[in-house]
């Protein structure tokens, strides 16, 4: 005969297991896709032979603003995808934790090339896009994996040198950074896996 105050054991092993489940996510980390790496490296590039070509010169700055929402689309419609993989929701913990450690660089990044832009200081822009990137990056390597850290600080010294740069040589280095840093991590990254992501 069952007391009054037991508990039926499923639903005492479902509780159990949904706590476990939760534990399990909040801990998790989110893999990063090598794909998104090379999709937003090659869009870099690409923006860099557009910009450098004497026709869209003078307008490089709507060549890149361009190219970053591309990318910014591309890798994160390629990043869900990993993290689904992972069996993480978009809205569960480690993505949750991954979207705010990158946000405020990037929001960082959007105000100062308005108040640049405004200033008449485009010359500042590369430098400040890739050290703000570059910090946005680092703070994302807690919720994913030392390689992004890495990414991110390679960024940032790439910025604190595009500042000492002459203008004719920003667009080079912007290319370097949003093209060739992304893509040679981004084949690193799917070298690792082994293509176990793809």
């Amino acid at each position: 005969m069952r007391q009054p105050h037991t508990v039926a054991l499923d639903s005492h092993a479902a509780a159990t297991l949904r706590y476990i489940r939760a534990c399990m996510e909040a801990a998790g980390t989110v893999a990063v896709s090598g794909s998104a790496g090379v999709t937003m490296g090659a869009v870099g590039l690409l923006a860099a032979a557009l910009a450098s070509s004497p026709a869209l010169r003078p307008h490089w700055l709507i060549v890149w603003l361009i190219a970053a929402t591309v990318a910014a689309l591309a890798g994160g419609v390629l990043m869900a995808r990993q993290a689904s993989r992972q069996g993480f929701t978009l809205f569960g913990a480690p993505v949750r934790k991954f979207s705010l450690c990158l946000a405020p660089g990037l929001f960082g990044g959007a105000v100062m090339t308005l108040v640049l832009w405004q200033a008449g200081d485009q010359r500042a822009l590369p430098g400040t896009w890739l050290l703000l990137y570059g910090c946005a990056l680092i703070s994302t390597s807690a919720p994913t994996t030392r390689i992004v850290g890495v990414l991110g600080s390679l960024f940032a010294l790439l910025g604190l040198v595009t500042f000492l740069l002459p203008e004719s040589l920003q667009n080079i280095a912007l290319g370097c950074g949003f093209g060739g840093l992304h893509l040679a991590v981004g084949i690193l990254i799917r070298r690792r896996s082994r293509g176990s992501e793809d």
